[in-house]
């Protein structure tokens, strides 16, 4: 019976899942980011996440620990070095995990896993996202609309004026040239003609 066994087996013995989840997760410390069945991400992102937090503190216990997982040198070394720097911020959730198609042989469900601080394209479209919008603060109260926080004191200075669209030019409404542009302009229609 497997009453209250809540993690996945993933139809292999004990043995050979923890070395493939000790693979998986060294090679998603070198590479970043690896290819894979969703199942089989999903059992890695509990496997690896731990790993790297134990990583933001380098202490020699840590190292060793974290050793006895992945049994990699250089995923350990990598690991403790640059992935902790990138992730000292942040406060857990170190991996992503997107769905794809399904496979085309036995139509399992397949998966990326990758390490959230290295997908450049995410960071470059998030920042941005930070950089245009400002971020409003909705109260649960009312109908929603921001409210503004009744304790700050509002400035004169402070008042933000409407933005109103751009008029549209009709063609009547043509910019008259300056007397210089004019001479110019007559001068290399002479020229053409010549």
């Amino acid at each position: 019976m497997r009453h209250g066994k809540k993690f996945n087996h993933l139809g292999r013995t004990a043995s050979h899942r923890k070395a493939m989840l000790s693979n998986m997760a060294s090679s998603l410390i070198l590479h970043k980011r690896i290819t894979t069945t969703l199942a089989k991400a999903k059992e890695l992102r509990k496997y690896v996440e731990p790993l790297i937090t134990k990583a933001k503190d380098n202490t020699t216990h840590n190292r060793r620990t974290v050793f006895s997982y992945l049994a990699n040198k250089e995923a350990v070394t990598l690991l403790f070095g640059e992935v902790a720097e990138k992730v000292a911020n942040r406060p857990g959730g170190y991996t992503r995990i997107l769905k794809l198609v399904n496979r085309y042989g036995d139509n399992a469900e397949m998966a990326i896993i990758e390490l959230v601080d290295y997908n450049e394209l995410m960071l470059a479209a998030k920042g941005e996202k930070k950089a245009g919008a400002t971020k409003t603060r909705r109260s649960r109260r009312g109908s929603g609309a921001a409210k503004p926080n009744a304790d700050a004191p509002v400035a004169e200075a402070e008042v933000v004026e409407e933005v109103k669209a751009p008029e549209v030019v009709a063609e009547a409404d043509v910019i008259e040239e300056t007397p210089e542009a004019k001479a110019e302009d007559t001068a290399h229609e002479e020229e053409k003609k010549d």
